[in-house]
């Protein structure tokens, strides 16, 4: 927009004398004077703004009005409870692992004492379990031994009915003796089956025994599983500060109930901080990724601090995305903004404040030189640079 000066014969003063209330004879030229000095600074000030408005480096060059912004970090409870107390004030800095806050611990303690208690009883249960696996395996072995005798008596006893059926033929033995014989050798032969039987009972009394100990064992992990999980809720009670920051807004008070994810802390990341502007679109297609943008805060019009561009927006914002006319186009503004060097804040990290107001500046023409207003100190520039 080309700015355009007052005609030489405008004068607030004869302008106003046209006034009706200038004819009215009941105004008072002391009620007059305040409207007169408010005409005059408008006047002065639109012809100041349209003399200065397009001053700036020049060419190649762009500005966007902005403030300076940090990335918001919520500290939140993880579980439900109650605070039991806030450890920081508000806009006092904070160092990464840092307390914050804690969360009262009563009954999760209550809670970890019963899982050592389950966890002290699955042990004994184990103890138990081993126990009888290995009283199973003392019986299977008396079993075999049981089945190797009865084994040894049945062929003693197929051997004495094998004389007494030789000695039945020559006559020389009743057959009540042979029935005898025959009688004890069926009987040594259901002894020894018998004792198959009880070893087979005895293995299937160590498998037993072996699912017992395997369930005991189980039940020592998910104790002590319980005691871990206890004790990682009782840390996460102790809120800590994810990294260096300031609290910038205390949202709960000691005492409170708060459900799983309540806040507790707004708290300011200090090592992202940036400053958003919007430029028209004519220009935030000439802007880059990593771009070379100076940044220069009302409160310190004499410091210029470097910046890089960190983001473009892909959208338009202010207009519609579909617009009919070349005009109507030439009124799209893009989020832009442009990032401090992270080196930069952590050297004067405690001296950050966001919500500042300023001008930020971008080189749209990269063969353009900063000019002298807009050359950073050599002493921001080697904190900036700095690995």
């Amino acid at each position: 927009m080309t700015a355009r000066l007052p005609p030489p014969s405008f004068n607030p003063v004869s302008t106003l004398q046209g006034h009706p209330l200038m004819k009215s004879p009941s105004v008072s030229r002391k009620r007059l004077l305040p409207a007169i000095v408010v005409a005059a600074v408008a006047g002065l000030t639109w012809y100041g703004w349209s003399k200065y408005a397009n001053l700036g480096p020049g060419e190649g060059f762009i500005s966007g009005n902005g403030r300076i912004e940090a990335t918001e970090i919520d500290i939140s409870t993880k579980t439900a409870g109650r605070l039991h107390d806030v450890l920081v004030k508000e806009g006092e800095f904070v160092r990464a692992g840092q307390p914050l806050a804690d969360m009262d611990t009563t009954t999760l303690k209550a809670q970890r004492d019963e899982a050592v208690a389950n966890l002290n009883q699955a042990k004994a249960a184990v103890q138990t379990a081993e126990s009888q696996a290995s009283q199973r395996r003392s019986e299977l072995e008396s079993a075999r031994a049981q089945v190797a005798a009865r084994a040894a008596e049945r062929d003693a006893a197929r051997k004495q009915f094998a004389r007494t059926q030789n000695l039945a033929g020559k006559g020389m033995v009743s057959q009540q003796a042979l029935d005898d014989a025959r009688a004890s050798t069926d009987s040594k032969q259901a002894a020894v089956a018998s004792a198959n039987a009880q070893v087979a009972a005895a293995q299937a009394a160590i498998d037993t025994a072996m699912s017992q100990v395997a369930s005991s064992h189980s039940s020592v992990d998910a104790a002590a599983a319980t005691i871990a999980r206890i004790d990682a809720d009782i840390a996460d009670a102790v809120l800590k500060a994810p990294r260096d920051g300031r609290v910038q807004v205390r949202v709960a008070q000691p005492g409170e109930v708060l459900a799983a994810g309540g806040r507790v802390l707004n708290l300011l990341d200090l090592s992202d901080v940036y400053m958003t502007f919007f430029v028209p679109e004519v220009a935030a297609g000439r802007i880059a990724m990593g771009s070379q943008a100076r940044i220069v805060l009302d409160a310190a019009p004499g410091t210029v601090i470097p910046a890089t561009v960190s983001f473009v927006a892909s959208q338009a914002q202010f207009t519609p995305k579909t617009v009919e006319t070349a005009s109507e186009r030439q009124k799209l503004m893009f989020r832009v903004r442009a990032q401090i060097p992270p080196d930069l804040l952590k050297r004067y990290i405690e001296r950050v404040k966001t919500g500042m107001p300023g001008v930020a500046w971008l080189k749209l023409d990269a063969d353009a030189q900063w000019p002298a207003t807009l050359q950073v100190s050599p002493a921001l520039l080697q904190a900036a640079n700095k690995e």
